[in-house]
């Protein structure tokens, strides 16, 4: 009688052997990318790295990196590799360690060359971060911020000309328009997502929970879980309906402080050319910049009060 067949051995090491190859170890996964840079660190960077180059002046990197600088350096410096001369390379690193240690705190070289440099390089990073923050705006809100910019020019311009204003008073003053054309942008961009926050709450909705609850609550017996639910719940609507009229509050006021800027702007603009003194100027701006401040404290606390209701 036919025997029924047997499975083949398959394990290696059996009576028979098994001459095939083992089977190919499977590659390990492969590792993990390191952690990306947190975003608080990152961001912390990024200041440390503006601070540095809007608060301390380079005038030491100005110095070396002058391209007049670096070719009479070079230039010197090749002449002496050249002829096989070192009193000449010696003489070129001397005049260089003399230059780089007097000229960056030379008043007149700062004014002549460093600070118009250094400006030139503030203006194109402050730009960069305006136009980023600009960008989070819709069409006429972005109009409204060329127009501003365009009276702070117009400012600048008209305070030049009036000789009541010496040159480091009027640079002191006139740089407070940058912070409330910068302070006019950024409630301009916490109004638009405050206004989006709000357009994404039903209140509608939220007034019909609360009438349910307080009739459901009236109604209800006491002590019983169902009436206790409907009064916590009940709690927590009505603070939601508070922190919604806290931010239309916010939104009203930023709103007017919007409006007083680019009116303030339009009135510095009319009188600046018979202004007699700065200090007119600095007290219509530091107003301004008092309102501001104000405004920037209400921001911070309405922040801190949508994080606790996410």
């Amino acid at each position: 009688m036919a025997q029924p067949d047997r499975p083949k051995a398959t394990v290696a090491g059996s009576a028979r052997g098994d001459t095939r190859a083992p089977a190919a170890i499977p590659p390990l996964p492969p590792a993990p990318p390191p952690p990306a840079l947190a975003p608080a660190l990152a961001a912390a960077l990024k200041d440390s790295a503006r601070d540095a180059i809007l608060e301390k002046r380079p005038y030491l990197k100005f110095a070396f990196s002058n391209p007049y600088n670096l070719s009479l350096f070079g230039g010197l410096i090749a002449a002496a590799g050249l002829t096989f001369n070192p009193l000449l390379a010696i003489v070129a690193v001397g005049v260089e360690a003399l230059w780089l240690l007097y000229a960056p705190d030379s008043k007149r070289l700062r004014h002549l060359l460093w600070d118009p440099k250094f400006d030139k390089v503030r203006q194109a990073l402050l730009a960069e971060e305006r136009g980023q923050r600009v960008a989070l705006l819709q069409l006429p809100e972005r109009k409204r911020v060329d127009q501003l910019i365009a009276r702070q020019a117009e400012i600048h311009r008209l305070a030049a000309q009036n000789p009541s204003f010496t040159g480091e008073l009027l640079r002191t003053e006139l740089t407070k328009t940058e912070r409330l054309v910068d302070a006019f942008i950024d409630m301009a961009v916490t109004s638009v997502r405050y206004d989006a926050y709000l357009r994404s709450v039903n209140l509608d909705e939220l007034d019909t929970q609360r009438a349910r609850l307080e009739r459901d609550i009236k109604f209800g017996k006491a002590g019983d879980p169902q009436t206790d639910l409907a009064k916590k719940n009940l709690a927590v609507v009505m603070k939601r309906q508070d922190k919604m009229k806290e931010i239309g509050r916010y939104l009203d006021v930023a709103r007017g402080q919007l409006d007083l800027i680019e009116n303030s702007f339009q009135l510095i603009a009319d009188n600046i050319v018979t202004m007699q003194s700065p200090q007119e100027l600095s007290g219509q701006l530091n107003e301004l910049l008092d309102g501001v401040e104000s405004i920037r404290q209400t921001a911070v606390e309405t922040e801190a009060m949508i994080g606790t209701m996410a």
